[in-house]
């Protein structure tokens, strides 16, 4: 089982940050995280890599959905978006949240998953059609 969602895009990285920040919110995402891998392994190893930023999203109202039905979800939340200089593109990625049904095993989880998974899907659609147009 694959257990992201992804699209390349031929924008910049700075620019998709921007635009995955405001897709995200036209879907009931706000950012609770952020975690810069490139400064952080710079800052702690000294190693050079490419600009790779992970967010944290979380929509609420899911969130409190997910874990009404299993307290332990909390383990796989938020979701987490990971936008990466790749050559010329820059790839955004989505935690799958079927993702969350099939580690969980509890299929009353079905619902919410497959509504944060139209949600992404919706933002990743918005982002590729905003950006490579």
């Amino acid at each position: 089982m694959g257990y992201d969602r992804t699209i390349r895009l031929r924008a910049g990285f700075t620019p998709t940050v921007a635009a995955v920040r405001q897709a995200l919110a036209a879907q009931g995402f706000g950012v609770l995280t952020e975690i810069d891998m490139a400064a952080t392994l710079k800052a702690k190893l000294g190693r050079d890599m490419e600009d790779y930023l992970i967010l944290g999203a979380c929509n609420p109202q899911m969130a409190e959905r997910a874990l009404d039905v299993d307290r332990s979800i909390g383990l796989l939340l938020p979701c987490n978006v990971v936008i990466r200089a790749d050559g010329p593109q820059t790839v955004v990625q989505a935690l799958d949240p079927a993702v969350m049904v099939s580690l969980t095993g509890l299929d009353a989880m079905t619902p919410v998953a497959d509504e944060a998974a139209r949600r992404l899907d919706d933002a990743l659609t918005r982002l590729a059609e905003e950006l490579d147009g």
